[in-house]
């Protein structure tokens, strides 16, 4: 499992540290459902933690293209963990096109993503 859920975060946030390679799996049995949750309790509002990134599979892939269209009006913060320069690059050109708000913290700022999240 290359997803593991952030324990202790403010009440509606979730999170998650990846590590390894991202499957199918960890979208479908991981990172949906916690989705699903979260949209049904009225936003979503998550924490993405990615110190190293090993790749994703392309079912992953699909998954991951998917995940942004269900729910869309439910995404209100997404906080992304990192100090990949090409994600801090994407992140920083390619945000307008999430759903909800996009911020990008460094690794040594993981606190401050957390607060932004639940603001």
């Amino acid at each position: 499992m290359a997803l593991t859920a952030i324990p202790d975060l403010p009440p509606a946030v979730i999170g998650f540290e990846v590590s390894g390679k991202l499957e199918a799996e960890d979208y479908r049995e991981t990172l949906l459902p916690a989705l699903e949750r979260a949209a049904a309790d009225g936003e979503v509002r998550i924490v993405i933690v990615m110190p190293a990134f090993e790749g994703f599979s392309a079912g992953a892939l699909w998954q991951d293209l998917k995940m942004g269209v269900e729910n869309w009006r439910a995404w209100r913060r997404i906080a992304l963990v990192t100090d990949i320069e090409w994600m801090v690059r994407g992140s920083e050109w390619f945000g307008w096109m999430t759903p909800g708000e996009l911020k990008h913290f460094p690794l040594a700022e993981r606190a401050a993503a957390i607060t932004c999240a639940a603001g």
